[in-house]
C-alpha cells in the first residue's frame, strides 16, 4: 500500500510539475517575447491599433487570464485523479 501511495505521489508530483513548465513557457512568451517584437508587429494593424500596442496591452492580459482559469481547471483534474483533490 505504501508503495503505491508513493508511486501515485511521483506521477502527480511529475504531471504538476511539467504543467507548470508549460504555464511557465507560455507566461514567458507573451509575458518577455511578444513585447520584444512590438515594434516589428506595429507594422500591421488591427482594429485601427498597432498590432504590437495590441498584443502588449490587450492580448496579453487576455492570455494571462486564460492562462489561470486553464491551469486551475487542469490542476484539480490531475488532483482528483490522484487522490490530492478536496
Amino acid at each position: 500500500m505504501t508503495q503505491d501511495k508513493t508511486e501515485k505521489r511521483k506521477i502527480h508530483w511529475a504531471k504538476t510539475r511539467n504543467l507548470t513548465y508549460v504555464v511557465l513557457a507560455i507566461w514567458a512568451i507573451f509575458g518577455l517575447v511578444v513585447p520584444w517584437f512590438a515594434k516589428e508587429l506595429d507594422a500591421f494593424s488591427f482594429i485601427g491599433f498597432e498590432l504590437g500596442y495590441y498584443f502588449v496591452v490587450q492580448g496579453s492580459l487576455i492570455v494571462f487570464v486564460l492562462l489561470i482559469v486553464v491551469q486551475n481547471l487542469l490542476q484539480d483534474s490531475i488532483d482528483d485523479n490522484y487522490g490530492s483533490g478536496e
